[in-house]
């Protein structure tokens, strides 16, 4: 019997193939990059706010530090000046005491309102989509077109409410809504509260939307009454949409200007003068910006700490 010699060729090991050497990958191009690309979808706002927000920021700095008149005149460094003047003026205490009082009252009236208008709007029933369209209409339209409604329907002689409550036989002479200090307040917080409230009904009704409905189930088979759900449940789970509503409504009420410019022009007898309305009379009445500067960034500062507060509060009650 013949043996058959091993082949040498299939004595030796194998080898693995020798893998071709991978071209090397040249880092892309700046433009191409993550960063690069970063850099260029921001470059539009902040181009934007370069331009709009800290130029002419830094112009109202150098304004209220200097003597700058509207027209012409000598412009000079005049530091504090100007702010001396602000805070002097007989208007400038009034202005601030009515303005913040008109906060506290818009703020109150609208948070507890547009809760109440989400609460009654949170659940899917037949009509509520009507009722969700119908609470928000007023805060598409803008507010200088709602004050000018507004001043129509207020009117004495021409607008139809005094004459609607003459027919009623609720007033006997024209009511007039704008002509005391306390009737002027009140017609302008009901504009606003009839223009807002729909508005803040749908950020609050989205927070309420974003709440996980097993919480309520679970509380309801515990034996939770509807009050302490609301208490113990809504409240705390709506806490971030309460925070932008009420940072909206402070921020808008102290910035008011539109409404008592259309409806009161500041009366009666200066009764109803906003900061801002002050800032306006010193601008372009008396003619002197570096005043109307000083003013805008004391507003300015008053709204940063007021906003700061907001938010620190708002950190501690979350750590708690």
């Amino acid at each position: 019997m013949q043996v058959k010699a091993a082949d040498p060729a299939a004595a030796e090991p194998r080898t693995r193939p020798e893998r071709r050497a991978r071209p090397s990958r040249t880092n892309p191009p700046r433009w191409r990059s993550r960063q690069a690309k970063g850099l260029a979808y921001a470059a539009p706002t902040a181009v934007f706010v370069a331009v709009f927000f800290l130029l002419p920021l830094l112009l109202v700095g150098q304004m209220s530090l200097s003597d700058w008149p509207l027209l012409a005149g000598d412009r000079g460094f005049n530091a504090p000046e100007n702010y001396t003047d602000a805070t002097d003026s007989t208007l400038f205490w009034p202005a601030v005491r009515f303005t913040l009082l008109y906060t506290v009252i818009v703020t109150v009236v609208l948070l507890g309102l547009a809760l109440g208008l989400a609460l009654l709007v949170q659940e899917s029933r037949p009509g509520t989509g009507f009722f969700r369209t119908v609470y928000f209409l007023p805060g598409a339209l803008g507010l200088a077109s709602a004050s000018l409604l507004f001043w129509g329907l207020y009117s004495p002689s021409t607008g139809p409410l005094s004459r609607i409550l003459g027919e009623l036989g609720l007033v006997d002479d024209p009511v007039s809504f704008l002509g005391t200090p306390t009737s002027a307040l009140l017609s302008t917080v009901f504009l606003i509260v009839w223009k807002f409230a729909g508005f803040y009904m749908l950020i609050l009704l989205v927070g309420l939307q974003r709440i996980p409905q097993d919480v309520f189930e679970a509380a309801r088979m515990d034996g939770a009454s509807r009050g302490q759900i609301f208490r113990s449940i809504t409240l705390p789970l709506l806490r971030p949409s309460l925070a932008l509503t009420l940072l909206l409504c402070v921020t808008g009420s102290l910035l008011a200007f539109d409404q008592f410019f259309i409806l009161t022009k500041g009366g009666p007898d200066n009764s109803t003068v906003t900061v801002v309305q002050l800032i306006y009379r010193e601008a372009f009445q008396r003619m002197n910006l570096g005043t109307a500067a000083a003013l805008s960034i004391l507003v300015l500062a008053v709204l940063l700490l007021i906003n700061a507060l907001q938010f620190r509060g708002l950190r501690r009650a979350d750590e708690s």
